[in-house]
């Protein structure tokens, strides 16, 4: 089999590997599909979100799918001495007058790395931790040549955003950023309550071997080609989020491309396309209330109908909420808010995105448009807006505790009366 070949299954097996993840973890398909992206473009990722999300748990399941590779796990504090991640000391040694440091089974050797409450790193092991990301190297404390580590990726997770300028230090080198939630679909969360109780049967375990994995990474993505045209989009959107007083470093718009060129390789493709814009979505924010600014323009060079459906989507929340604030008035008030807002008409009411000719307590949902890449096969959810940049995959059984299953989500939310 020759390179190419190689190449080709090893992305065959990675998308399978994504596949059966989706299955398994509800309503995290695009995640899972952002952290084998990651993965293979030799970056590191953030899984933020509450406790009880599965963020520790697709991580193991995803990383344990690499033969050959050694895996390093451990759940950070204030008190986290460095040579608790890096090697403890070597007390036989240490009875004979040598200071080392004994590196097996720590992030020195480990090939992928899971590190769970990154930004309570103890202030004693930021300056390691940060070349450990950055340079791949660890400087032994007792001195000598700086160690370099065969990590490819590692993938943390934390229940809260970095308060501090040393964990804000640490934040900048997490090039994708990945929020999670709790389940949204009540069928997914009935799937869920009912495997807590049933046996389902051992799901497919689709495995890559490290060296694959090692060659997809160092010669395979970064041979996938970047045309004209996707380089005139990432400038294009670069200036459109500085317009918006969002700004990213250029070292960050420059690993972005490695993201893109993996993008297009785990569809098995020689070039990137403008879907592949889509995982910029989780790179180019620093707080959450910064991602829909950036969904929006990015959605706007890979299409413009799922832009203009998160739109009316949003349109559509906002008189809900309305409503909802209505809810407790009297008839009297509710009156006067109605004259009120007739008298200004119907284009300077609150909320109002609907037909200039209906007023805005007549307004009845349009119809979303369609989308018009195979990217964007369905309008986005109100709530949720990840599945915008993926389709929803096939129906998945009830055996775990997350899901590709088709989230009601995603389908066009009804009106309250």
């Amino acid at each position: 089999m020759d390179t190419a070949q190689d190449a080709q299954d090893t992305a065959k097996r990675l998308r399978a590997i994504g596949d059966e993840l989706s299955d398994r973890f509800y309503e995290r398909a695009d995640v899972v599909r952002t952290l084998v992206v990651t993965l293979l473009a030799g970056q590191h990722s953030l899984v933020l979100g509450p406790p009880g999300t599965a963020k520790s748990e697709m991580a193991r399941e995803l990383t344990s799918r690499i033969e050959g590779a050694s895996y390093w796990e451990i759940l950070l504090s204030k008190f986290t001495a460095p040579t608790r991640m890096f090697g403890p000391i070597d007390v036989a040694a240490l009875a004979r007058g040598e200071y080392r440091q004994v590196y097996d089974g720590r992030a020195t050797t480990a090939h992928v790395a899971f590190i769970d409450e990154i930004f309570k790193c103890s202030t004693a092991a930021l300056n390691e931790t940060l070349g450990y990301l950055n340079e791949r190297i660890y400087h032994p404390e007792s001195g000598g040549e700086p160690i370099r580590c065969p990590l490819i990726g590692a993938i943390t997770a934390s229940n809260e955003l970095p308060s501090g300028e040393d964990s804000a230090a640490i934040y900048d080198r997490l090039l994708v950023r990945i929020e999670v939630g709790y389940l949204e679909d009540p069928s997914n969360f009935a799937a869920l309550v009912r495997s807590a109780v049933s046996r389902p049967a051992a799901p497919a375990r689709t495995t890559v071997e490290l060296a694959a994995l090692r060659h997809a990474v160092t010669e395979a993505v970064p041979a996938v080609d970047v045309p004209d045209a996707i380089v005139d989009a990432v400038c294009t959107l670069r200036a459109a989020l500085r317009r918006k007083e969002l700004v990213a470093s250029d070292r960050r718009w420059r690993q972005a491309v490695g993201l893109l060129q993996a993008s297009a390789y785990l569809d098995g493709r020689p070039a990137v396309a403008e879907t592949d814009l889509s995982v910029l979505t989780h790179v180019l924010w620093d707080s959450p209330a910064q991602r829909p600014t950036v969904e929006r323009e990015v959605l706007q060079l890979v299409n413009p109908d799922a832009k203009e459906a998160l739109d009316l989507a949003d349109a559509i929340e906002e008189l809900e909420a309305q409503l909802d604030a209505m809810a407790g008035q009297s008839r009297e008030a509710l009156s006067e808010r109605v004259i009120k807002s007739t008298r200004r008409g119907p284009a300077e009411s609150p909320g109002r995105r609907g037909p200039r000719h209906a007023p805005w307590r007549c307004w009845t949902r349009p119809t979303m448009p369609s989308a018009t890449s195979s990217a964007f096969c369905s309008p986005p959810p109100t709530s949720s807006r990840c599945s915008a940049f993926r389709p929803a995959g096939p129906p998945a059984s009830p055996g775990s505790s997350t899901s590709r299953r088709p989230s009601s989500a995603a389908a066009p939310a009804t009106r309250r009366r």
